[in-house]
């Protein structure tokens, strides 16, 4: 029988890319909860959108995940990620579940040394002034969207 993911935890959410991933999922009707070591305006914003956000790491926090991403950031005795493997949880890394949006869609990826955000700020504000609705995950702040991130239908 197939693993039907609806929970999906994400350990770091406070992250840009994290976040900007996080989001997208739940705007695309995913259950999404997540931790981070510290309270930022990224984890208020995303508390804000209904993303029930966890200030620390504990095991209790993954106890209903279906799946867990974890940034690189995030070390393998973490609680969280321990947890996760003892209820074999799937514990999935970030560049992976974004490879997995990128999958259901046609992408455009940006990548390099420096100016990966900038690039990729412009490339999303051009798709939009031309009509098109992109989905974009941006390491930062785009400021005509008001977001690192959002789930467009193109």
């Amino acid at each position: 029988m197939k693993h039907k993911v609806k929970r999906i935890h994400f350990v770091g959410i406070g992250g840009s890319g994290m976040s900007g991933i996080a989001e997208v999922l739940a705007n695309q009707g995913y259950e999404v909860s997540g931790s981070d070591l510290g309270d930022s305006a990224t984890t208020r914003r995303l508390a804000a959108q209904g993303i029930r956000i966890a200030i620390g790491h504990s095991a209790q926090n993954v106890a209903t995940a279906d799946a867990v991403v974890v940034s690189t950031a995030v070390r393998e005795d973490n609680p969280e990620v321990l947890m996760a493997r003892e209820r074999r949880v799937p514990v999935v890394p970030r560049a992976q579940m974004l490879a997995e949006l990128m999958r259901i869609k046609q992408g455009i990826a940006i990548a390099g040394t420096h100016g990966k955000t900038t690039t990729t700020s412009l490339v999303a504000s051009c798709l939009a002034e031309g009509g098109f609705d992109p989905t974009f995950v941006i390491g930062g702040r785009l400021n005509s969207a008001g977001a690192n991130a959002k789930l467009g239908s193109g």
